[in-house]
């Protein structure tokens, strides 16, 4: 089974050094045991566009899509047997990113 695994921040900027060497060795053993599907880091909120055509017209706004503290800056999409397994991978994520994680199954 496939999960996104979203990587929170609270304040903007990227990993320094010592977290990206973290998150690289991370990668490695990931794609080492199988578990590597694919990861990427994002822009800040600051960087969003917001696309919402669910009236007439489309309504095209600069910013995020919420007011919110908390905002998506990565994400990793893993492959893992279960939650359980799953959760157990997310552990070592936060622990390499030094940052809160959100984990969803893809459907």
């Amino acid at each position: 089974m496939q999960y996104l695994v979203s990587v929170i921040a609270d304040q903007p900027g990227m990993a320094t050094e010592e977290e990206q060497a973290a998150i690289t060795a991370f990668n490695k053993q990931l794609q080492a045991d199988g578990h590597w599907v694919f990861a990427a880091g994002l822009s800040g909120p600051d960087a969003a566009t917001v696309v919402d055509n669910r009236g007439a017209e489309a309504v095209v706004t600069d910013g995020p899509f919420l007011e919110s503290k908390e905002f998506l800056i990565g994400f990793w999409i893993m492959e893992a047997p279960d939650l359980d397994a799953m959760l157990k991978l997310a552990e070592g994520a936060s622990k390499a990113c030094n940052r809160k994680l959100e984990v969803r199954p893809i459907l």
